[in-house]
């Protein structure tokens, strides 16, 4: 009997200490990984029994709390709500929270480290936890022309300070009202997320830096330009075969000539021609003599294959591997599967604007408590050297000729020395093409970088589009 007794007290010894030692666990490792979850429905509860931190641009609240009598304390209000949403996200009690609200929500709901000495004040003084406020790096004029630029259009603008990483707008088109998913009233909400959910246009997707990636067309090129430049066996007095079609090889496949510039009119080129007409066979032929290894690594170089957080989590940009030659020349022109974010293409061009460094971008210029004490504040971070000040000045070069005298003539802004690059990626069968344009401004002391794509458009409709978006927004940035 007494033994049975001790077998007893000893397995319930065993489970006591299994408990205890789960229960720390949980305390003390994984209660702030619970707390984050975005489905913990308790954290949203307790968030609005109290004031969540603003969210603000150019010193106006985009994002705030506002006093609630429906049984919540607050209430969360979104102005200019399509304007931001990609960037605010929504804080719902049903669905979680998205964007901003989900990557810093520690600091706008009062639980950040750094805060950890506002919440004792709070508590000895009887007050409520209080959210810090996020200001952004966003510049409220420079949205505001970016989602003009794309109204009607899908697509997206982004545009950076190359100096320094600052992202000065990032808009995604078409964009949403976050205030329906952050209503008090369930039903709405489960209705307005059930219908943007099933919109095929995406509408929650940030186009900018998730959602479907984007084939980069001959934006890609620049990556081609930097590695043959970097190999040594091209320079700029090099001259390329410039065939109208080329064989690709071990294929039945030819790989035509870009047909709407002037590429038709030489047999033979430079790679500052080839690359201001924007001809397809002379880097296809480029890319297959470095080969994969020398391309891939150059893109590498430039970001492709990183996770990034601005805090915001960036799709990593895709260069595919284990090729054969006739696809390591598709992919040579931003086609085949290499897969690229609108954000990659700005800081690809950051780079070259910037001596070869890429700074790392980012979208939160401080974070101050609710008693104003700074939490945060911005300072400019080296990503990485993407490659050497002389070949980035050699690039530059040639795509300030691409302005000059090439197809991306559009993107010209009077008295001022522009730096851009145009791309078509074909999408299917259709005809249809997903348009770009890149560059920086004023090349020789640049204060902006910009990528725009629009897609699903015919090329005479993207060419209408891109470049001359690219020159409106040189010009809301060197006219402020």
């Amino acid at each position: 009997m007494n033994k049975a007794i001790r077998r007893l007290w000893i397995a319930s010894a065993c489970v006591f200490v299994l408990l205890l030692g789960a229960l720390t666990y949980i305390q003390f490792f994984e209660s702030k990984t619970l707390m984050a979850n975005q489905w913990n429905s308790r954290t949203l509860y307790d968030s609005y029994g109290s004031q969540r931190g603003s969210i603000v641009v150019g010193g106006t609240e985009i994002a705030s709390s506002v006093p609630s009598n429906d049984g919540y304390d607050y209430q969360r209000v979104y102005s200019q709500p399509e304007l931001y949403a990609g960037l605010t996200g929504y804080f719902s009690s049903i669905y979680g929270s998205s964007g901003l609200e989900s990557a810093m929500n520690d600091e706008l709901s009062g639980n950040g480290d750094e805060q950890f000495y506002d919440r004792i004040a709070q508590m000895f003084s009887g007050g409520k936890t209080t959210g810090a406020t996020v200001e952004l790096t966003i510049d409220p004029a420079i949205q505001q022309t970016a989602a003009e630029l794309l109204d009607g259009h899908k697509g997206s603008i982004v545009a950076m300070n190359p100096k320094t990483g600052e992202i000065l707008a990032m808009a995604s088109s078409p964009s949403y009202d976050p205030n329906e998913l952050s209503s008090h009233d369930n039903g709405a909400v489960i209705d307005a997320y059930s219908r943007l959910n099933s919109d095929p246009d995406n509408p929650l997707y940030n186009r900018a830096i998730a959602g479907n990636t984007y084939s980069p067309g001959s934006t890609f090129k620049i990556i081609d330009a930097v590695a043959a430049l970097e190999s040594g066996k091209y320079n700029a007095d090099s001259v390329i075969d410039n065939p109208q079609e080329l064989q690709l090889p071990n294929t039945t496949t030819k790989l035509p000539n870009y047909v709407n510039g002037q590429c038709s009119t030489r047999t033979q080129a430079t790679i500052e021609w080839a690359l201001a007409q924007s001809c397809n066979t002379p880097f296809a032929q480029i890319a297959m003599d470095l080969g994969q290894d020398k391309i891939a690594q150059t893109a590498k170089n430039f970001g492709y294959g990183e996770d990034l957080s601005i805090p915001l989590s960036v799709s990593p940009s895709v260069f595919p591997a284990d090729m054969s030659q006739d696809q390591l020349a598709l992919a040579s022109i931003g086609q085949y599967d290499v897969k690229t974010t609108p954000l990659q293409v700005a800081m690809m061009s950051s780079a070259i604007a910037n001596d070869g460094k890429q700074m790392k971008p980012n979208l939160v210029k401080s974070v101050k408590s609710r008693s104003l004490s700074s939490l945060y504040e911005f300072s400019p971070s080296e990503l990485r050297t993407s490659t050497s000040a002389d070949v980035a000045s050699q690039v530059k070069d040639w795509m300030v000729n691409d302005v000059d005298n090439g197809i991306a003539s559009g993107a010209a802004v009077n008295g001022v020395k522009v730096a851009g690059k145009t791309g078509t990626a074909e999408i299917g069968s259709t005809g249809s093409n997903n348009a770009w344009f890149t560059g920086f401004a004023p090349a020789d002391d640049p204060q902006v970088a910009v990528a725009v794509v629009y897609e699903d458009v015919d090329a005479v409709t993207g060419a209408s589009l891109t470049s001359p978006a690219g020159k409106a927004l040189f010009e809301a940035v060197l006219n402020k």
